[in-house]
């Protein structure tokens, strides 16, 4: 069984392009089998890291209390949907040309060293291989890897740092200014990449 995890970091709840287009997504890529687990960072938003947090998770998890274990507790959770995800979708909206302050904030909860990569002399190695994302990209004016989009280079960069580096874009960008026609075309286009690919 697929199993997806729809992160939706928008803080519009109503009218938002990037929750209809992840949702639809992720639908059509679970079919009528697929598990879907939702993270919504608009209604439950991740933790933002502090330094509590930062010692809790320097400590060696053989010598963590249980302070620390309540510190890292919600990372645990975020860190954990991912690693059971087959697809990830990210709706990513975006806000003054970067990405909505809930979703770093998320990613800052699942980038952690010995969970989702470590290093070596080699390097640093991502740990959650083997595994598809999709960016849901959405912007009022400025289009899908212009030179203004701090979006999508980040969210593929900091996805293959993680080892996922199978990244797909849907492209909802410069929404004001498509027709109805292409607006609907990119709807229908969601449902439609989610299904061939869950083929």
């Amino acid at each position: 069984m697929v199993k997806i995890l729809h992160v939706a970091s928008s803080a519009r709840l109503e009218d938002s392009v990037s929750r209809e287009l992840g949702g639809r997504l992720a639908a059509a890529l679970a079919g009528a089998e697929g598990e879907i687990v939702l993270r919504d960072l608009a209604r439950d938003p991740a933790g933002v890291v502090d330094s509590a947090w930062v010692a809790a998770n320097f400590t060696a998890p053989e010598a963590r209390t249980d302070s620390h274990a309540a510190l890292l507790a919600g990372s645990d959770v975020l860190v954990a949907e991912l690693k059971h995800a087959d697809h990830i979708v990210i709706g990513a909206p975006m806000y003054n040309f970067s990405i909505p302050a809930p979703l770093k904030a998320w990613i800052d909860q699942v980038a952690r060293a010995r969970e989702t990569f470590r290093y070596s002399e080699a390097g640093p190695e991502g740990l959650l291989k083997g595994k598809t994302a999709w960016l849901v990209v959405a912007s009022g004016g400025v289009p899908v890897d212009g030179e203004a989009d701090f979006v999508t280079p980040y969210l593929r960069h900091v996805l293959g740092f993680m080892g996922i580096n199978d990244v797909r874009v849907i492209d909802a960008s410069r929404w004001m200014f498509r027709t109805e026609a292409e607006r609907a075309q990119v709807l229908d286009s969601a449902g439609a990449v989610g299904a061939r690919a869950a083929a």
